[in-house]
């Protein structure tokens, strides 16, 4: 039987050498916190998102961007942001919900598959529509992280209904229409203070990674729906206006 044509029996190494990191990241990260180490799977949620914004990059620097790269990243995102951190948050308080929180829980994951797919799909473009799925993996990672390291743990269905609305929005705002920032469209010089102020904020991270890395995202979680609800009340005001 001969073989088929059209594909492509090699790979390129290091950028899906990356990518195998990441998804090793998430799979470690479900290990963790079915095992009760909430912190580790937290760690290696984040870990998995830093190698997920780098293979990409690293495949289009070497020219090596391929289709099956592109395929496989988004398998390894789907565990790694999206069956992972929902295996943590289930762990660390959804399951005092009972049915509703694996309810909860799977509706992350679906909506982290729906994202991805259409993200797959979607033409090339300079924002991101939906919140990107790693930064959602992250805030839901950080946040235990926060909470774990400061508190204690609080079993109760008021405080577990609580996270299941958050992990419901960050859910929401994935499959939504609402614009984001692409840091991709970062090109050319920039002012130096920038400079002054990305090394500010590394060094804010290393003295206290998940309180910095939480605030970092829910500002930019939050940017998107603030920026649409701005955009809308300066259209219904030029329409006053015109009136």
């Amino acid at each position: 039987m001969g073989e088929r044509r059209g594909i492509k029996r090699g790979i390129y190494l290091l950028p899906n050498l990356i990518t195998t990191g990441a998804l090793f990241g998430g799979f470690y990260a479900i290990i963790a916190a079915l095992s009760g180490e909430l912190e580790l799977a937290c760690t290696a949620i984040v870990i998995a998102g830093f190698l997920d914004a780098l293979d990409g990059r690293i495949a289009r620097l070497t020219n090596t961007a391929t289709e099956f790269g592109v395929q496989y990243d988004s398998m390894s995102d789907l565990v790694a942001f999206g069956v992972a951190p929902s295996i943590l948050l289930y762990s660390w308080s959804l399951n005092e919900l009972g049915k509703l929180g694996w309810i909860i829980a799977f509706l992350y994951v679906c909506c982290t598959a729906l994202r991805l797919a259409r993200f797959n799909t979607a033409p090339d473009s300079k924002v991101f529509f939906g919140l990107p799925s790693p930064m959602a993996a992250g805030v839901l990672a950080t946040l235990v992280w926060t909470w774990v390291d400061n508190f204690s743990a609080i079993e109760s269905v008021s405080f577990s209904s609580g996270v299941g609305l958050f992990v419901s929005i960050a859910a929401l705002l994935m499959v939504s229409n609402i614009k984001y920032y692409n840091p991709k469209n970062i090109k050319g010089q920039v002012p130096f203070r920038y400079m002054l102020l990305v090394v500010l904020m590394f060094v804010s991270i290393l003295i206290y990674p998940p309180g910095i890395l939480l605030f970092i995202g829910l500002v930019y979680g939050a940017s998107g729906p603030v920026s649409a609800f701005l955009r809308l009340f300066n259209k219904e005001a030029k329409n006053l206006d015109s009136d």
